[in-house]
């Protein structure tokens, strides 16, 4: 007689059924809660998307682009600065470098 004629399973007979039974239940709640997440980003997209819409509805016109030719008050700063070379001649003079 075998086990399955005596009605009993070993006990690794059983343990590896347990397992079996776990990872189909663990497998089904992983993919529902895939599709779930999937669902919920769904949803979300499309009210982003819907918000964008309204906002570039309702949104003011972009500023004028500046002429080519004009410079930035920033530019004319970092002119006025002088040149990376110029300020480690400056920290040299004064004695910051060793």
């Amino acid at each position: 007689m075998n086990d399955s004629e005596k009605g009993t399973e070993s006990p690794v007979a059983a343990a590896s059924g347990q397992r079996a039974e776990d990872g189909k239940k663990a497998m089904a709640e992983y993919e529902a809660a895939a599709l779930a997440m999937r669902a919920k980003t769904e949803r979300l997209r499309a009210m982003r998307l819907a918000r964008e819409a309204e906002l570039a509805k309702t949104a003011p016109k972009p500023a004028a682009k500046r002429k080519a030719g004009t410079k930035s008050a920033s530019a004319a700063a970092k002119r006025a600065a002088g040149t990376l070379s110029d300020w480690l001649d400056a920290q040299e003079r004064g004695g910051h470098r060793a």
